[in-house]
């Protein structure tokens, strides 16, 4: 008999099965295999295509590292935006504080800023008036998100305002956040009102669970009860974990087993899983890009994360336009390039699922051709070298830096 908190014939072992991405890698490789053998109405697989797309990546990472140190994919390098060190003005913002109390801060930061990663639209950006600057897509709502912090924006109380409490998430407006992004008719915010949204269940999720966030309901709490698990060190999964835990029932997504919320996880009808785990087709992008970005907090406090290609390749616009411009994935649909899909239809989710599949079989073939191993480059290295920054470069060349599928979103998913 299965644990009854991973039994799949429950809702809440359903969900928690769900909540792992041996959920998420097992179930794209079984969309991947039904492709690979001409059963998808959706996609062809052109594996001949994928070394090209390789040595793409590759020489694109060494143009971007010639010194071979590739750092994590993560929001720390959108902070890093048009060569500005922000975390140095962050660290001199918080001033002589002890690391616990930096890496809460930092924790804080990136998870209000990763929630607010989603697609911002072609027709949006923001200024920087200290650098003098203009920032578009994920530099932009970083480096915006980053002043809003700094600005007290996401904190209750104006004499600490270089935290996230749950008080101040839950006043959160659509027209706060367009006052911190610069949003106006000329400079519109694709899903303004969704971000919002996000941050007030964000706020009410955090007030509920003191025992993870603290009296406070700070995001920061989260590095209190993992560093306290571990010698010194805690697992990368764990952090997914316990991120999926707290957090599934922030997002809008009404996905859900008898009211058991599973968060950016989708059906499919041709994927195979136990119980009430079948048909479902698991991702957590942002959840996964969260915990990819708060590897260097832990790292920085001192706490080792271990385990790191326990995570997945992101599933989201970039990564997966890579495959389809680099002609690895063909889409089938006539009128997909023209097409406005949803996140939750069978096209799009099979898309997510092939890319996390295909990253996996990727990333040693880029590593092969940098003659470096796992060790010095993991997954996180191979998206940010890499993947992520190639799909970029592809969309710019061939469509002016658009997706090459017109998803409809709300700013919580892509």
């Amino acid at each position: 008999m299965p644990a009854p908190h991973t039994d799949p014939t429950t809702p809440a072992g359903a969900a928690r099965l769900l909540r792992s991405t041996t959920a998420v890698r097992a179930r794209a490789r079984q969309l991947l295999a039904r492709a690979r053998a001409g059963a998808s109405a959706h996609f062809v697989v052109h594996d001949a295509a994928l070394a090209d797309a390789a040595r793409t990546v590759a020489t694109l990472t060494r143009e971007r590292y010639p010194d071979g140190r590739i750092p994590y994919h993560s929001r720390w390098r959108h902070f890093e935006a048009g060569g500005v060190d922000r975390r140095a003005l962050l660290d001199a913002a918080l001033g002589a504080v002890d690391a616990a109390t930096r890496a809460r801060a930092q924790i804080d930061l990136v998870l209000v800023s990763v929630l607010l990663d989603a697609g911002a639209g072609a027709d949006w950006s923001w200024l920087e008036a200290d650098s003098g600057q203009r920032f578009a897509r994920s530099e932009g709502l970083g480096v915006a998100s980053f002043h809003a912090f700094l600005d007290g924006r996401f904190s209750s109380d104006p004499r600490q305002p270089l935290r996230v409490d749950a008080a101040g998430l839950k006043e959160m407006t659509a027209a706060r956040l367009a006052g911190a992004f610069q949003v106006g008719r000329g400079n519109p915010l694709v899903g303004l009102e969704g971000r919002a949204a996000l941050l007030r269940r964000l706020g009410e999720a955090l007030a509920a669970q003191p025992a993870v966030f603290g009296p406070l309901g700070r995001p920061g709490g989260l590095f209190d009860r993992l560093a306290a698990q571990g010698a010194g060190a805690v697992a990368a999964h764990d952090i997914l974990v316990l991120l999926l835990d707290t957090l599934s029932g922030i997002w809008p997504a009404q996905n859900a087993i008898d009211g058991e919320p599973l968060g950016d996880c989708w059906p499919h009808p041709a994927v195979v899983g136990e119980g009430l785990t079948a048909g479902w087709m698991p991702f957590h992008k942002l959840s996964q890009w969260l915990t990819y970005s708060l590897l260097e907090p832990f790292e920085w406090a001192g706490v080792g994360v271990t385990g790191l290609d326990a995570l997945t390749g992101l599933p989201e616009y970039r990564n997966g336009g890579l495959l389809i411009d680099a002609g690895v994935l063909r889409p089938q649909p006539t009128d997909w390039a023209t097409r406005a899909w949803q996140a939750g239809d069978a096209f799009i989710v099979e898309w997510r699922a092939l890319t996390v599949a295909l990253l996996d079989e990727l990333a040693p073939l880029v590593r092969a051709e940098l003659g470096l191993n796992e060790q010095v480059m993991p997954l996180a290295c191979v998206l940010e070298g890499g993947t992520w920054a190639a799909g970029r470069r592809l969309a710019q060349r061939q469509r002016g830096g658009l997706p090459p599928l017109n998803i409809v979103s709300d700013g919580t998913v892509f």
